[in-house]
């Protein structure tokens, strides 16, 4: 099970919690999962999210597995140009 820890916007979707638990392999299966168990962060996952894993930021690879034990963030998606 993962550890998600997640920015201000997103805390009081999971009743103010500052991390969750969640089961998934990839990226693609913890939005999904997150989006189920907490309503309140589909708007904010659909306008974008980043994800940090181990200190890695990905922005589009959601087929990026979770590893055991991994030091998982979420962050909002800044837009560059």
């Amino acid at each position: 099970m993962a550890e998600i820890h997640l920015w201000g916007a997103l805390r009081p979707a999971a009743g103010g919690a500052p991390l969750v638990h969640v089961q998934a392999k990839t990226i693609r299966e913890l939005f999904r999962k997150l989006e189920e168990d907490y309503p309140g962060m589909a708007p904010h996952i659909a306008r974008g999210v980043a994800v940090s894993i181990n200190g890695k930021i990905f922005r589009d690879s959601w087929q990026e597995p979770l590893p055991e034990g991994a030091e998982i963030y979420l962050l909002p998606r800044i837009q560059g140009g």
